[in-house]
Formats: structure tokens, sequence, C-alpha cells
């Protein structure tokens, strides 16, 4: 069983940034599949960007530009910086990890998840 933690959420306005936190154990961060999705209510799932372990970063295209996904193995932390936030972006932001990731898109279903951190983005 794989835990994962994430923090960082909050409240910002509209243009402002946010880093968002997923703490878990190390030996996951350099060999398997990292990502963030999100969800807002009465929304589907959206994959917001993985990372695998040779480091390719694919990205939703409602967030290219402005959200950057990284990890420290060592620290077993994975990262998701957002800037330029939009309303739009509001929604609870869930780490995830699973074995393998999808090359071109970011995923949406993952074999661990964490509890989610609310992002809340206003005009």
């Amino acid at each position: 069983q794989v835990q994962l933690v994430e923090s960082g959420g909050g409240s910002v306005q509209a243009g402002g940034s946010l880093r968002l936190s997923c703490a878990g154990p190390g030996y996951i961060y350099s060999r398997y599949c990292m990502g963030w999705f999100r969800q807002a209510p009465g929304k589907e799932r959206e994959g917001v960007a993985t990372i695998d372990s040779s480091g390719r970063t694919p990205y939703a295209d409602s967030v290219k530009g402005r959200f950057t996904v990284s990890k420290d193995s060592a620290n077993g932390t994975l990262y998701l910086e957002m800037n330029g936030l939009k309303p739009e972006d509001t929604a609870m932001y869930y780490c995830a990890a699973d074995f393998n990731c999808v090359a071109t898109v970011p995923k949406t279903q993952f074999r661990w998840v964490g509890q989610g951190t609310q992002v809340t983005v206003s005009s």
C-alpha cells in the first residue's frame, strides 16, 4: 500500500500562484509514474500532469505554460507549481501514483491516490 499526502492548497485570487506538494515513500518517485489530477463538483476528473521515471511530463492543454510538475526523489516529494491561476482551475487536486504513465497525456486513473487538497481561485 502506498500512502500519499498532499499539502499546499488554498484560496487565491486570479493570477496568483500556489505550489502543491505530495509526500510519500521515497522509492516510488524514481520508479513509478507520479501525477496530479483534479476534479471540480459536477465535472469529470481531469488529468493535470504526470511525470514518469524518465522525467517525461505531459500536461493537460488547459494548464500548459502555467503549471509545472516536478519531483524530488531523494526526499520523496512531488510538486505542482501553479502560476497564472484562473477561476476555472478551482477543484480538488489529487496526487497519485501508478506503475506506468501514458507517454503523451496525463492519466486520470491511478492505482494509488492521496486524499486531495482544495484549490479555490476567485475572480
